[in-house]
């Protein structure tokens, strides 16, 4: 498995709320940013692994679509997620 559920709780506590808090949009946003790091490391070797690549296009999307959420809720909170997992340049 490439997540050991210590792993995840350390992406939720950095942050979410508290390490539990698996809901939040920032965990959320920090968990794909996570995953989509892992698939295009994994693509990177395996370029023709389609299935995956497909995986990565949907979870670019689910991010995508969690970061537009947050930037229409609270633009303060999107500020601080893109900052902090330095999304933008």
């Amino acid at each position: 498995m490439y997540l050991a559920p210590e792993e995840k709780e350390k992406i939720f506590a950095k942050h979410g709320k508290s390490k539990k808090d698996t809901g939040s949009a920032e965990g959320q946003i920090a968990l794909f940013t996570y995953r989509i790091d892992y698939l295009t490391k994994h693509l990177k070797t395996n370029h023709k692994d389609y299935n995956t690549e497909r995986s990565l296009v949907k979870l670019v999307g689910k991010r995508r679509s969690l970061l537009d959420y947050l930037m229409k809720k609270d633009i303060l909170r999107y500020r601080a997620i893109v900052k902090e997992l330095e999304l933008r340049k």
